[in-house]
């Protein structure tokens, strides 16, 4: 296309202290330029937001010497600057806009990474790595924190990812109030929301870790007598995972009674104290995981014969869809009241989205919430052909979301599925999905994109929620091959990735004859594309390392 607009020499950019984060990338893409905030005479860039705009959707109209930049918010306005970035030319000294006006908005519009802080390993020039677990210590120097966070941010920046959920959001050890201030603050800009994940009355209430008023353990310390009376012993077990999980004894694993008013009353204020403190853009809410009260208030407050069937047959659950459905709504009018343009996710938990177990107590579940049903792969399975698109719009949750509970540390054998390439499970995720009327997807992002299969996965998670209708094909045209050497070079690397990831164990011959492969394709090319195809070739050669 004809250029309309060229930006070069001195141009204004309007609204740039409302939108401080596109002049920055403004200026990084294009540091020749004379960007400039203030007014001056010649071309501009002016940015606005509508609110009456989908979240994250954006126009781009160039007219003479004016580009127009409006977004749904602030996501809106940094998805239309990397998307003029991205199509501005390889001249650093001056940015082409093509003619006429582009649109674009979300397919999916909660487009949502779940991590836990301790396992998520962004910077990887520190100590303290730690691959899964829920009831960790944090073991990274505390400026651990946002070294990782802020480097996951500038990722779902530049990919139109709209927010990450912590569990672990505050700790002491990785700086508490002020390091999840400042990390909110940064997100922010860059239109991400943080979503601090907690559970009604577990996983260390709303400080997860700390001598704090509203960490679990602490005030539990200080009122005994709202304990909970477990069921039975705290954990659980994936039939999806080959290997038992660990829950080790310690203030992370204690829990409150939820059919205590007292219990409520303390989450409802910490939950109001969490949204008033951050700049957060919404809660991941949980009913707690691993174990249920079985005192007698809870025991009659459930009397839910379906529910406590699951609990003991072979889906072994360890939580209570009860007492999500009663309490959720008390957290969530809390949380809205501080924040009412907040995202409030409700976990329905694990395997039961075509077999609910408490319907009559989620039709008191508010309009407004968004109720993410998780899968693990077995599940997933099902879904895949059972779920129908007319179920979905008849739940009385509204709206409705998928977690990917796999293609990361929780499903498969003893190696880990999170450094696989999962590109294909949540484009398939995000396409059946969307046309069964789920309005967003959830997968695990805490690993590094320094990997080359990783990278790809949250590329394409990115891709597809955004575009649903994608194809396969235009997704290895349009992002593989850019970043792999070409068509056929990401054809080859996508077969090799995969070949590696379905099977256990493989001959050594087969192992060398592969790493050989990716390794030439690394020595053959430069940058980043070589860099891809050597991250490829190492994993290769430690499986041949370690014999299989």
């Amino acid at each position: 296309m004809t250029a309309s607009t060229i930006l070069e020499g001195a141009v204004a950019v309007d609204g740039a202290d409302a939108f401080p984060h596109a002049l920055r990338r403004l200026k990084e893409a294009f540091p020749q330029v004379g960007w400039n905030a203030a007014a001056v005479e010649g071309p501009r860039i002016a940015l606005a937001a509508d609110p009456g705009m989908t979240e994250g959707a954006f126009r781009i109209a160039a007219d003479g010497g004016t580009v127009s930049v409006t977004g749904g918010g602030v996501p809106g306005v940094i998805y239309a600057i990397e998307s003029l970035i991205a199509a501005g030319g390889s001249d650093r000294a001056r940015m082409a806009v093509a003619a006429g006006s582009v649109e674009d908005a979300p397919g999916m519009l909660y487009r949502t990474f779940w991590t836990w802080d301790h396992s998520t390993n962004w910077e990887l020039s520190q100590v303290g790595v730690q691959e899964i677990g829920v009831f960790n210590p944090y073991s990274k120097p505390p400026g651990g924190f946002l070294a990782d966070y802020r480097r996951l941010v500038d990722f779902c920046s530049r990919n139109r990812i709209a927010a990450i959920v912590i569990y672990g959001f505050l700790r002491d050890t990785h700086g508490g109030i002020e390091a999840a201030q400042e990390l909110c603050r940064y997100a922010t800009e860059r239109g991400v929301r943080i979503l601090p994940g907690i559970a009604i009355g577990a996983y260390g209430g709303v400080y997860w870790e700390g001598d704090h008023k509203y960490n679990l353990s602490t005030w539990l310390k200080a009122n005994p007598q709202f304990a909970a009376t477990m069921e039975k012993g705290v954990g659980f077990q994936l039939a999806d995972l080959s290997f038992p999980l660990n829950f080790p004894r310690s203030d992370y694993t204690v829990s409150a009674c939820p059919s205590a008013p007292e219990t409520m009353e303390w989450m409802e204020e910490a939950v109001s104290w969490l949204a008033g403190t951050f700049d957060i853009g919404g809660i991941n809410i949980e009913s707690g995981d691993y174990g249920v009260c079985g005192c007698e208030r809870c025991v009659a407050r459930r009397a839910n014969a379906a529910e406590a069937a699951r609990r003991v047959d072979d889906h072994g659950d360890s939580w209570s869809h009860t007492d999500m459905a009663e309490n959720f709504p008390r957290l969530y009018r809390a949380a809205k009241a501080k924040k009412p343009d907040a995202w409030i996710y409700a976990e329905m938990q694990w395997d039961n989205l075509l077999d609910p177990v408490a319907s009559d107590a989620q039709k008191k579940l508010p309009r407004g919430g968004i109720y993410q049903h998780t899968a693990n792969r077995s599940f997933w399975r099902r879904l895949r052909t059972e779920l129908k698109r007319g179920y979905v719009e008849a739940l009385p949750t509204q709206p409705n979301v998928l977690r990917c509970q796999f293609a990361c540390q929780w499903n498969g054998d003893e190696r880990t599925e999170r450094y696989a390439l999962n590109a294909r499970t949540f484009a398939d995720m995000a396409t059946i999905g969307f046309a069964d009327a789920m309005e967003g997807l959830t997968v695990w992002g805490e690993a590094s994109d320094y990997i080359a299969t990783v990278e790809l996965s949250y590329i394409a998670f990115a891709r597809f929620t955004w575009e649903p209708t994608l194809t396969w094909e235009r997704f290895v045209d349009e992002e593989a091959a850019p970043r792999l050497g070409g068509r056929a070079a990401a054809e080859r690397f996508v077969a090799i990735a995969e070949e590696i990831d379905a099977n256990q164990r493989l001959p050594l011959d087969r192992l060398a004859a592969l790493r050989a492969e990716a390794l030439a394709q690394s020595a053959s090319s430069k940058g980043d594309v070589a860099r891809r195809w050597l991250t490829l070739g190492e994993q290769i050669a430690r499986r041949e390392y370690m014999g299989a």
